[in-house]
C-alpha cells in the first residue's frame, strides 16, 4: 500500500509487482501533476491510468463524472477500480482499452499520459494523433518523458506548439489544441498542390 498527499490531497493506493511503479509513485507522474490545473467544467482522459493516481487525483478535485481512466492492463484496470473505492470515489469510469480502441468520446478538455517512452514511438504517435482528435478546441494533451527531441517535434508538429517543463529529470509538454484541423498538415498539403500545379503547368 502506497500513502501520499498530492497537492494538499491525501490519496492511498493498493498495487500489484506487475503494474508500472509498483513501490511508489512514479517521479515523472507527480511532475505532471504538479503543472496540471482541473476545472469543474473539464472532462479529463487518464490514458495509460495504471493504478489511477492521475485519473483519481483528477476525480477528488472535479468529480467522478468528469473523468475517464483507462488502460491496456487488466492488473493495471483492477486496482485502479480498488483504488477509487479507497479514495472515495467510487464508480468512476475505468476502461480496459489499448489506446483509445474503448475511447469512442470527442470532447475531453484535458488527456493526461504517462507513455512507455522506453519502447519504440509507436504507442506515442498514437497517444498524440489519437489525442489531438479527441480534445476540444482549447482542450490540452499533457504528457511526461524522460525523452525530449522526438515529443518536442511531434506534439510540435501535431498541435502547431507545445510548452516544456523540465521537472526532476522529466520533460512535462504542455500542447493546446487551438484549430479542428493540423495546421502543419494544411501546410503540407498547399505545398504538395502546389508542386502539383506547377507539374502541370509545365506539361
Amino acid at each position: 500500500m502506497i500513502s501520499t498527499e498530492i497537492k494538499n490531497i491525501s490519496l492511498s493506493f493498493q498495487t500489484e509487482p506487475t503494474v508500472f511503479s509498483p513501490k511508489a509513485i512514479d517521479i515523472g507522474t507527480l511532475a505532471m501533476l504538479s503543472v496540471a490545473d482541473f476545472s469543474h467544467s473539464d472532462k479529463v482522459l487518464d490514458l495509460g491510468c495504471g493504478y489511477g493516481v492521475v485519473g483519481i487525483f483528477a476525480g477528488k478535485l472535479i468529480g467522478k463524472e468528469n473523468v475517464i481512466m483507462c488502460d491496456v492492463s487488466e492488473a493495471a484496470v483492477q486496482c485502479a477500480k480498488i483504488n477509487a473505492e479507497l479514495n472515495q470515489v467510487p464508480g468512476i469510469d475505468i476502461r480496459l482499452s489499448d489506446g483509445y480502441e474503448n475511447i469512442p468520446e470527442h470532447d475531453f478538455t484535458v488527456i493526461l499520459s504517462n507513455p512507455p517512452y522506453h519502447t519504440d514511438f509507436a504507442v506515442a504517435k498514437a497517444f498524440i494523433e489519437g489525442g489531438f482528435k479527441r480534445l476540444t478546441v482549447g482542450g490540452r494533451m499533457i504528457m511526461v518523458t524522460k525523452r525530449l527531441a522526438w515529443y518536442k517535434n511531434k506534439l510540435t508538429t501535431v498541435f502547431g506548439g507545445v510548452k516544456i517543463y523540465d521537472i526532476n529529470g522529466y520533460y512535462v509538454f504542455v500542447a493546446e489544441k487551438r484549430t479542428k484541423v493540423v495546421k502543419a498538415k494544411e501546410k503540407n498539403g498547399n505545398k504538395l498542390s502546389k508542386k502539383l500545379q506547377r507539374k502541370q503547368r509545365s506539361k
